[in-house]
């Protein structure tokens, strides 16, 4: 287990929106205690130091919801989308996977990266004018968006690489592993076009 440096820490506190009190009060220790490693002017044993991240960590992960960390708007393809214009979309906006959303937005499938190199080793220049739905795969897991993050993170554990939040029926976000790392390491949402 590595753990965070005292800006890592601090990042990461402030992302979860505790205050130093709090996170103090969840790990207990005192909030002074806090304030002076997030400032780098002690070195608590590594135990203390354990014990905050662990307090941090379990915090975030049963508290926060998937609004901080989701991605949004989504990037979707329709089902009737050519396979052309869904790799060049992909190829875009760097991601490797797309939703595909019936007439109505309903999510009826996914397009990963696999999808598209399989239809072009097997239907080679044909597989540009195939149709998102003739290349799909299952759809990704979605989740509602009050879920609370540690949900995501059991599901991105395995090989699934992103989970589709819901407000209702409509797809308002999108988490994948890589979010989970920005928001981990206390970065800054990407700003889509």
């Amino acid at each position: 287990m590595e753990l965070p440096t005292p800006e890592e820490l601090k990042a990461l506190r402030k992302r979860a929106g505790l205050t130093q009190a709090e996170l103090a009060r969840r790990a207990g220790v005192s909030q002074s205690l806090i304030a002076r490693l997030e400032a780098g002017a002690v070195n608590p044993r590594l135990s203390t130091l354990v014990r905050i991240y662990n307090a941090l960590k379990s915090y975030i992960e049963e508290e926060v919801t998937v609004d901080a960390v989701m991605n949004s708007p989504v990037i979707a393809v329709a089902v009737d989308e050519r396979l052309d214009r869904v790799v060049e979309l992909m190829w875009r906006h760097g991601i490797s996977q797309v939703p595909v959303l019936d007439r109505e937005d309903r999510v009826v499938g996914t397009i990963y990266e696999r999808d598209v190199v399989e239809a072009f080793l097997k239907h080679r220049e044909r597989a540009l004018h195939m149709r998102a739905v003739d290349a799909m795969s299952e759809p990704l897991p979605i989740v509602p968006r009050n879920a609370k993050l540690s949900s995501v993170i059991k599901i991105l554990r395995s090989e699934i690489p992103a989970v589709l939040v819901a407000d209702g029926w409509k797809i308002v976000g999108i988490v994948t592993k890589s979010d989970l790392m920005r928001f981990f390491a206390g970065l800054p949402k990407a700003q889509r076009s």
